[in-house]
């Protein structure tokens, strides 16, 4: 595989070419949006089937512990099961993660169009 064909299939442009126009550019973020809504969304659930299962809570109560962790204010039941306690470390741990990754997901093509108008040159 080349060199052109190699840069053809990344994600964002190089620095050498034109930023993308400001339509492409929108839709860029509302797809990077949409993904991290996904992980957020496959993330309750993940903690809501795991409430459920170790905790026997309502689902209700699973969502309200799960979306609590997600939004970084911790749990509202505190775990009576052994592996209640494990789980809820574990997607404790693991809730801080998926927040920090889909904020990324959502930020990535902003700052790299900043930091693409920034070192493009208009004369290449």
């Amino acid at each position: 595989m080349g060199i052109s064909s190699a840069r053809s299939k990344l994600v964002y442009e190089h620095k050498s070419h034109q930023p993308i126009p400001r339509k492409r550019f929108v839709k860029r973020v509302l797809l990077h949006t949409v993904a991290a809504f996904a992980l957020l969304l496959f993330s309750l659930l993940l903690g809501m089937a795991g409430y459920e299962y170790f905790e026997r809570l309502t689902w209700r109560d699973a969502f309200l512990n799960s979306a609590m962790l997600l939004g970084g204010m911790g749990p509202v039941n505190d775990p009576q099961t052994d592996g209640g306690k494990l789980f809820a470390g574990l997607y404790a741990l693991y809730a801080g993660l998926a927040f920090l990754i889909g904020a990324g997901v959502v930020f990535t093509p902003i700052l790299h169009r900043v930091m693409h108008k920034f070192h493009w040159e208009e004369d290449r």
